[in-house]
């Protein structure tokens, strides 16, 4: 990076394909942070890996599910060692962040029954390096109360496009001032502070891509799909599958 540029971060995005990449190369992202629902993270870094290209980098993460799905609250976790499960109390998701010195965000805070309220961000608040301030879900006054949150904490503002659908990418990004080139790179931006803007489309396009997701969130939420694949026991990230050896049984609220 030379004087002058900055690296364009897309810090959440849910899906990741050909098309994606595209779209971000397009819109000038150098960064996705890929988080999928449910997925483990040794899938997720494969895929990171399989779909990075010279001009955009993905990084592997996770958005922790903790508490139970009816009272869920969203950590999105950046540079994890070993896999953490969704469904674990919130106290042992942000100690087990702690112990592998992941970057912790709080993603969509105080967004309806799914995110950090401000009292679980200022409990933890020497734990978690960003808020998000922007999200295109958000309505205009979802999106204030965060920035406010955020400003009365003192806390590093962040945003995404939060992309559940390719056609969202871009539509929101962090523009930081120093050179991200890997996971370890942006772990230490975030934990760091590092100067940063935060930057997203108004307009015709913000309005259509806050339509087009909060469809897509009506689906994805429907009692039908949880029920079939999310609280079975079974389901990739559940806490007390096979995979994860009995690790989180003290902390699984299931």
């Amino acid at each position: 990076m030379s004087d002058g540029e900055q690296v364009r971060v897309d810090l959440h995005v849910k899906v990741l394909n050909e098309r994606v990449i595209e779209n971000a190369r397009r819109a000038g992202i150098d960064v996705l942070v890929y988080a999928p629902h449910f997925t483990r993270l040794p899938e997720i870094r494969e895929r990171a890996s399989t779909y990075s290209t010279d001009d955009v980098t993905v990084v592997p993460a996770r958005e922790v599910f903790t508490g139970s799905w009816n009272d869920r609250k969203h950590v999105l976790a950046i540079g994890l060692e070993e896999p953490v499960p969704d469904f674990i109390t919130l106290e042992g998701a942000m100690a087990e962040l702690e112990r592998q010195e992941a970057a912790v965000l709080a993603p969509h805070p105080e967004y309806l029954t799914v995110s950090l309220t401000e009292d679980d961000i200022r409990r933890f608040q020497n734990g978690i390096d960003a808020v998000e301030i922007f999200n295109p879900k958000h309505l205009p006054t979802h999106n204030r109360r965060a920035s406010d949150l955020a400003d009365r904490l003192d806390l590093a503002p962040f945003t995404s496009s939060y992309a559940h659908l390719s056609s969202s990418v871009g539509a929101a990004y962090v523009a930081f001032e120093r050179t991200i080139e890997s996971e370890a790179d942006l772990v230490s931006a975030l934990k760091a502070d590092a100067p940063r803007r935060v930057v997203y489309a108004n307009g015709l396009r913000r309005w259509r891509t806050t339509a087009a997701e909060l469809a897509h969130l009506a689906y994805e939420n429907t009692w039908k799909k949880v029920d079939r694949l999310y609280l079975s026991g079974t389901e990739p990230t559940h806490p007390n599958h096979v995979f994860y050896d009995g690790r989180f049984d003290d902390v699984s609220v299931y």
